[in-house]
Parts: C-alpha cells; structure tokens; sequence
C-alpha cells in the first residue's frame, strides 16, 4: 500500500503576516497598532502571524495568533528599539517555509517590510504597506544629508513595491507625497482599544488610585522622550506660568529623557513635573488618560500620533502644534486646541484653559465623539480591504466564520 507524503511537510494556510520592527513589549503608537490588528484579526477570522525582531525579555506564548519573532540587535541611540535580519535566523525561517500565506502587510519599510516583500514575491501574494512615520526626521537627527536621501529613495522604492499604500491620516499624503512617492495612497484610519462608555465615577477612583486630588488640574504627555516630539515646548511654556497651580505628567522613554528632566529643573518646575518612565500596563496608563484634564502633544515630527485617540478616548482634549501634520484631525476649541510653536503663546493658553475647566471638559467629551473609533471597527474595514485586493487578483479571499 503506497501510503500518503507525510504532512509535516505541508504548508499551514496562515491567512494574514503582520510585518513590524516593533511590537510589545517594546510600545509606541505603531507597537499599539500591530498588536491590536493582531487581536482582533485573530478573534474575527484567526490565521494571523506575526513577524518581529526579537525583544530578549518578551514571552508571547500567552497569545492567541502566532510570533515569529527573528535575530535582533538594538537600533543605536534609540533604547529600547531593535532590529534585525530575518533571513539569517534558521528557526525563522523554518517556520515561514512551513506558512503559506493569503496576504502580508508590511508596518515598517525596514527589515521586517523587506521581510514581508520578499515572502510576498515568493508566494505570490499581495503586500500591503503602511506609511507610519516620519522617517527622514529619524536620520536627519544622526546622518548626513547624503545619506538621509539615499534612505529616503530605498523607503520610496520600498512602498512603490507594494500592491497598495495606506497612510493613517488624510495629511500624511502630504509627507509620503513629499518624499517622493507618486503611486495610489488609501487612507486607513487608527482606533483606541480604550473606546468604553466610562461612567463618572471611573474618572473619580482613577484619579484615588494614582494619588491626585480631586481639585488638582492635571497635565499629562505620553511619548518616546526625544526632542522631535517638542517636550521642550511644553516645559518652557509651564515655566512661563509659575503663578498657575497644576501638575505635569511625562510618561515614557527616550534619548532626550535626562536632557528634560535637567531643563526641567533649571526652570525650577521640580515640584509640579512628574517623569513616570514608561508603563507597559495599558489599565495603568488609562488612569493616566482619565485622571488628567489636558494632553499636552504639540510635536511637529509625528503623523498620526495614536495617542491623541487615547486620550480624546478618556475624555481627555488635546493641545497641539498648529499646522502640524498630525494637528489636522482636531478643530481648534471644538474637539482639541492648536497654539503656535511659540512658548509665549503655549503659556497663555495654558493659563486661559487651567482657569476655565468646564471649557476643557466640553472639548474633551467632544473629542471623545469625533476623533475616536475602537480597534475593532478598524480591523473589520482592514479585512473588507484586504478582500478587494485579494478579489481583484483572482486569489482566494480570507474567510470569515458565519
């Protein structure tokens, strides 16, 4: 009797690879985005990889969708960030010779995007592509101009091998437009996974849990500590109204991290600034979100800061740099607030909303409305997406359960 090719050496239909140098625990806005289009494919149609350089302190092997996670070594001056080669990792590529895929969408045009383009040739399949950041503001800081532009042509050269672009924001067309790319862009917004019907009483006991009086207004930023994302805007307009009582949260990492808290003493703010460091704990950091009264985000360098949702999420209104690109999702006293980047101009408007709370708290519920939407409903847009393109090619679609 001729008996059947065994099947350990069969390919496992896999039905979407989720490419990205970041992933948690390393967190930041994108880190957010992957693990939550992770979930919640995951839970609506399963099949879901995920492709990472590897974190030494992380343990996936409590989630419900898969990690291949690959070789890593730190990104230089930009603790905790790694990066990798994928294809130098015997166990990974073990694992994605066994994985056959319907589509692979790329989060980073870097070493997992080149990972995903090249399994995207290899099996055919379309690569979608995410254009998250600004990255000629990354290598400017460390490169020269030479080499900033011959990054910025492999990143354009990159996304122009894609079957289809997405920004996160209508005016981050403006920046991919600006670094040269001419091909078709889609919009696709980002959620909050902190969209809930909060009651009252939720904004009262997280201010109890993290300490806060009930009368204190609270300022709050949650961000990689470095000098793109404008911290020192914020800390020499607090140092402009030392007459006015509040008290300022920064809560993450960076480079520039020493750097604020040393400006932050020379302007003798010790006593009203807090530098928490990070929090990985997304129940903590809603507290954070909830018991503060005003986010504080005027960074010129992001697109489509995630952030912003979350707070807006909790109720919690934006001040940011007018005319930035990530700025644009807010109405200036509607659903957020836009000042110059003049220190001058951040003081007096900090002072006017610190004096009429009530004000705040309506822009804040209105931000709440307007500017957020949950992750779930995001990825359900993704798969119908995903479907057209894979319907367009005559490929099978991803199916999802009745």
């Amino acid at each position: 009797m001729i008996m059947d090719r065994p099947t350990i050496f069969s390919p496992e239909q896999a039905n979407v690879g989720l490419f990205c140098d970041v992933f948690p625990p390393v967190m930041d806005g994108v880190s957010v985005c992957m693990e939550n289009y992770a979930h919640w494919m995951q839970k609506k149609v399963g099949g879901v990889c995920v492709i990472t350089p590897n974190v030494p302190s992380a343990d996936y092997s409590q989630l419900d969708y898969k990690v291949f996670d690959y070789f890593s070594f730190p990104v230089p001056k930009r603790h905790p960030y790694v990066t990798g080669i994928a294809e130098i990792d015997p166990t990974y590529l073990a694992k994605v010779a066994t994985t056959r895929f319907k589509i692979v969408h790329a989060h980073s045009p870097f070493a997992s995007g080149a990972a995903a383009y090249r399994i995207s040739r290899l099996q055919k399949v379309p690569m979608v592509a995410t254009f998250h950041s600004k990255y000629r503001d990354d290598f400017s800081r460390i490169l020269p101009k030479l080499a900033v532009d011959i990054w910025i042509d492999a990143i354009v050269d990159f996304y122009e091998r894609a079957d289809l672009v997405w920004v996160p924001q209508e005016s981050v067309v403006d920046v991919i437009r600006e670094y040269g790319f001419k091909g078709h862009v889609e919009v696709m917004d980002n959620g909050s996974d902190l969209v809930a019907d909060y009651p009252e009483k939720y904004f009262v006991e997280a201010r109890q849990r993290l300490g806060i009086a009930p009368e204190e207004f609270v300022l709050l930023f949650v961000g990689q500590h470095i000098w793109e994302k404008n911290p020192r805007l914020i800390i020499e307009s607090l140092a402009r109204i030392p007459d006015v009582p509040f008290r300022m949260y920064f809560i993450g990492v960076g480079y520039a991290a020493e750097e604020m808290r040393k400006l932050v003493s020379e302007r003798g703010l010790d006593n009203k600034v807090t530098f928490v460091g990070s929090i990985t704990d997304r129940a903590k950091l809603t507290d954070y979100y909830a018991a503060s009264d005003l986010f504080l985000f005027p960074s010129l360098y992001d697109n489509a800061p995630l952030v912003v949702r979350e707070a807006a999420a909790l109720h919690t209104p934006s001040i940011m740099a007018e005319g930035a690109t990530a700025s644009t999702i807010l109405k200036d006293g509607e659903n957020g607030f836009l000042v110059e980047n003049d220190p001058d101009k951040m003081a007096q408007l900090l002072r006017e909303l610190i004096h009429d709370p009530e004000r705040v708290h309506r822009v804040g519920v209105q931000a709440s409305k307007t500017i957020v939407r949950s992750w779930e409903d995001c990825v359900e847009e993704v798969l119908d997406r995903y479907n057209a393109l894979l319907r367009s090619r005559g490929l099978p679609l991803i199916e999802r359960p009745a």
